[in-house]
């Protein structure tokens, strides 16, 4: 006999009886009880994806400072900077080229270190965020940094112009204050010729952005871009197609939406400046430059009438041409025995203008193929391993011209000697230097030595040039506001327009807010060819305006262009500049030295937090206690005034009436003969 095993307790759960039930059910009422199971979970499956829609918000908090923090919204994919504790919207950024709606959780190697945010979207970028170590205290710095991981991926970011006013950035022909009013396809973002490129960013550049709101935007110097400016909608950053090259900058919002911050990125260099000197007014030669007998004559013609209408004062500038025809003839010998420089425009002074360029019939740049040193002064393309050397060709100014090469230590001894000798033959005080903008290299998409990637060759010989003293006038500014340089402003239209009259002030506000505060506007009237050549009003509408600025400069003199009472206008003009401008901007540049504070500023300067002044483009103010309001309308004899700073009184120079600030005057009254000052 087999002994049977003793049964045990083996832990199973037993079996429920619904269990043993539905075992024992028909197949129709299986059924129907399945159908209803599905049917349940379907519903708990629908009510828990509508719980979490509703319960989980679309913005999501990825990296927090003290006064501000960063989120990311789900339903656009954009970043957006709000201030602390209240949440105050400062800035959105609609993020391009990667997925909108993927959330974005910390990557491992962030998630312990509270002062980053990390994120990758594997096929496409990675996103890094950063709180920077802060400039001064106070102040938060947020570092973005998008690194693309495939070499076909273009990275962009766009910028809101939604409540937001924005300032900064490149010049523009038909400049704008604020820059919402702009429009530009994307192209790099690099100084550039407007006279010959239209369509393109002018002279003056910062790679600093400021918006109404209080935040700054600086994209690292070191990053190829393009930038396009969308009318009232946005502005984008983005990099190059093809290259695999990371979109880099620098967001500084200010605690309480004033005045931008400082963060160690828009810091500017120490000033190692003393001011620069400039007698104004400038009177412009435009006379006969055939030979240099002819132009000795001209510019003699020139200052006997200009004593005859007592305006015997100012500096006589000499254009690129006649200074070469001068330099070429006996009046300025390269060797021997040194002559006595010639009294040319005595007893006002010589300005005399150089370019970076020579034509390659020149016999200079023809003793240059002959070998030796003088192969190395024009910028070449790279050449090929074993092959010689091949310049790079371009234009200036009609001619097929060679650059100077400013990455050789020969050719800048060679160029500045050069102009320091024209200066001392030529009995000059003044030394303008044209064509220091734009990058031959991009221009003709050939690859461009590292130095002399971006900005780098305004850079360098706007550096080379600040050696010649502070009588030097260059072209171009862009990372160059520390150096002791006149800037001159580019070349405006005769007209009314943005490209003429209405697009001083906010050339100036644009360039003073730069750093560029010492700038040498265009000729009253301007230079350009516009709708209404020889118009008298212009004239006089113009002339008040570069009154208080720091430079007055003239192409037609004012004999020329207008009656008698236009030239003793100009007379009262020219000596009100020396008496009350000139001394304010000396005050004011100590401020600037020592604080970075424009000279010239916008409205918004004394009133941060008013939305009307954000968009006013045609008054500014010198320092915080002057503000100019003239007219830029054709035939206008009124104009709406708005006086800044609310709890300030302003006194109307012209009448002595005192209003309050943080007001606007409506209908105030200007004639021709008047232009709108007040004094705080």
């Amino acid at each position: 006999d087999r002994t049977m095993p003793l049964s045990r307790h083996t832990g199973q759960i037993p079996e429920s009886t619904w269990t043993l039930g539905f075992r024992e059910m028909t197949e129709p009422w299986k059924g129907a009880v399945g159908c209803l199971g599905v049917a349940v979970f379907f519903a708990m499956t629908i009510g828990i994806i509508s719980w979490q829609a509703l319960e989980q918000s679309p913005e999501e908090w990825v990296l927090r400072g003290r006064d501000a923090g960063m989120l990311w919204e789900r339903g656009r994919g954009a970043l957006l900077l709000r201030a602390l504790p209240a949440g105050r919207p400062v800035l959105a950024i609609a993020v391009g080229s990667v997925p909108a709606a993927e959330p974005p959780p910390p990557r491992d190697r962030c998630w312990h270190d509270g002062g980053q945010f990390c994120y990758s979207w594997e096929e496409d970028a990675e996103l890094r965020l950063s709180l920077e170590p802060p400039a001064a205290p106070g102040t938060e710095c947020y570092g973005v940094r998008w690194t693309p991981l495939r070499p076909d991926v273009t990275l962009k970011d766009c910028f809101s112009m939604a409540n937001v006013s924005w300032y900064g950035g490149p010049s523009i022909r038909a400049q704008r204050w604020p820059l919402n009013g702009a429009e530009s396809p994307a192209q790099p973002l690099v100084s550039g010729d407007l006279g010959t490129n239209p369509d393109g960013f002018g002279p003056v550049l910062e790679r600093y952005f400021l918006g109404s709101t209080g935040v700054t935007v600086t994209v690292a110097e070191d990053v190829s871009l393009l930038l396009s400016l969308e009318s009232h909608r946005q502005f984008c950053l983005e990099t190059p197609a093809g290259r695999a090259e990371p979109l880099q900058y620098q967001l500084a919002p200010s605690p309480d939406g004033g005045n931008p911050p400082e963060c160690p990125a828009r810091c500017p260099k120490h000033l190692m400046r003393s001011l620069p000197p400039c007698r104004s007014p400038i009177w412009r030669y435009h006379g006969p430059e055939g030979s240099a007998a002819k132009i000795k004559r001209g510019l003699r013609s020139l200052v006997r009438r200009l004593r005859r209408h007592r305006l015997q004062e100012g500096v006589v500038a000499l254009g690129e041409r006649g200074t070469a025809v001068l330099a070429a003839a006996d009046l300025v010998p390269w060797g021997g025995r040194k002559r006595q420089a010639p009294a040319l425009v005595e007893p006002l002074e010589l300005s005399i203008t150089m370019s970076p360029y020579a034509s390659v019939t020149s016999p200079l740049f023809l003793r240059s193929l002959r070998g030796g040193e003088a192969a190395g002064y024009w910028l070449s393309r790279q050449p090929r391993p074993g092959a010689s050397s091949i310049p790079l060709l371009t234009t200036w100014k009609g001619q097929l011209c060679a650059r100077l090469n400013v990455t050789s230590e020969a050719a800048l001894r060679w160029y500045l000697a050069r102009a320091r000798h024209l200066r001392q033959a030529l009995g000059a005080t003044y030394m303008a230097f044209e064509g220091v903008e734009g990058n031959s290299f991009l221009e003709q998409d050939v690859p461009a030595p590292a130095e002399l990637a971006g900005d780098g060759y305004t850079e360098v010989l706007a550096a080379a040039l600040a050696t010649l003293g502070n009588g030097t006038i260059i072209s171009a500014g862009t990372r160059s506001s520390h150096l002791p340089l006149f800037v001159q402003m580019s070349p405006l239209r005769s007209d009314w327009s943005h490209a003429g009259l209405k697009g001083l002030i906010p050339s100036v506000l644009h360039y003073s807010l730069l750093g560029y505060n010492f700038f040498i506007p265009d000729a009253v009237g301007g230079s350009v060819a516009g709708a209404t050549p020889g118009d008298p009003e212009l004239f006089v509408r113009w002339l008040q305006i570069v009154t208080f600025l720091p430079v007055m400069a003239f192409g037609t003199p004012p004999w020329l262009c207008c009656d008698a009472w236009v030239l003793n206008l100009t007379r009262q003009c020219i000596q009100r500049h020396r008496d009350f401008v000139v001394p304010l901007l000396l005050k004011y540049s100590e401020e600037w030295q020592s604080l970075g504070h424009p000279i010239f500023r916008p409205a918004w300067w004394l009133s941060p937090t008013d939305p009307v002044a954000f968009t006013i483009e045609d008054e500014f103010l010198i320092g915080d206690e002057v503000l100019v309001a003239p007219i830029t309308e054709k035939g206008q004899t009124w104009r709406d005034i708005y006086l800044p700073g609310e709890g300030h009184l302003w006194l109307d120079t012209n009448t002595a009436r005192v209003f309050d600030g943080g007001t606007t005057l409506r209908n105030y009254s200007a004639s021709l003969a008047e232009v709108p000052v007040f004094v705080k």
